[in-house]
């Protein structure tokens, strides 16, 4: 299949060319239009209020990480390609943590069924099968749950005040983890293949500049 030229530039400049060539990107949805949270629910542990620690100021999303929980989408996905644009506000040792979760599964709870792209610093690129989902190469740990398949070749990450772009490929029962454009992990054959897709609020003071989907549309 030929993909259209803008679409070609965005997967060579994003680093999964090598993910995607079989298939094509249909469409961009934007998730987060700038002014508000329109399209996103949370929960946070404790039922507290969300709006003590997510906020939106100067077109930025900014989470202060006060409250343990998550932000997560309205509406459901499969076979996508998810793009957060985000960067930690200040270093905050073994506070500068947070992540990517997609195929999420409800009741909403701290933590969900979903697959977790990490997005603590240093460790971007690991990836977690969390509340019951699994994969083939955790299997193989022979491990519980909080034990991540970890990344490769990394880390890959900018230092704590630039941005950082981190891609989560879901292409069927296949996540791949994309930091700044480099490939850093995959996991296969994944039991959970649709679901939600939300941001962890897990301590970190961050923030967001943009969250966008693009569909896969397999040949």
């Amino acid at each position: 299949m030929k993909i259209k030229t803008v679409l070609l530039q965005l997967l060579i400049v994003m680093g999964y060319l090598h993910s995607a060539t079989a298939q094509e990107i249909a469409g961009s949805a934007n998730l987060f239009n700038g002014k508000d949270f329109s399209g996103w629910t949370f929960c946070m542990r404790g039922n507290a209020n969300p709006t003590n620690t997510w906020s939106i100021t100067n077109g930025l999303i900014h989470c202060n990480g006060s409250a343990i929980g998550y932000m997560r989408t309205m509406q459901t996905y499969s076979n996508d390609v998810v793009t957060v644009v985000w960067r930690f506000v200040k270093v905050t040792p073994k506070a500068n943590n947070t992540g990517v979760l997609v195929y999420m599964k409800t009741p909403d709870v701290v933590w969900p069924m979903c697959i977790q792209n990490q997005g603590k610093s240093g460790r971007q690129g690991d990836l977690f099968v969390m509340a019951g989902a699994e994969c083939n190469e955790h299997l193989l740990m022979h491990t519980n749950a909080n034990t991540p398949v970890p990344y490769h070749d990394g880390p890959n990450e900018h230092p704590v005040g630039e941005w950082d772009t981190n891609v989560t490929l879901c292409a069927g029962s296949d996540v791949e983890a994309i930091i700044n454009g480099k490939s850093l992990n995959k996991i296969t054959g994944c039991t959970i293949t649709n679901g939600f897709i939300g941001i962890q609020s897990e301590g970190a003071d961050f923030e967001i500049q943009e969250i966008r989907v693009d569909p896969l549309i397999q040949d």
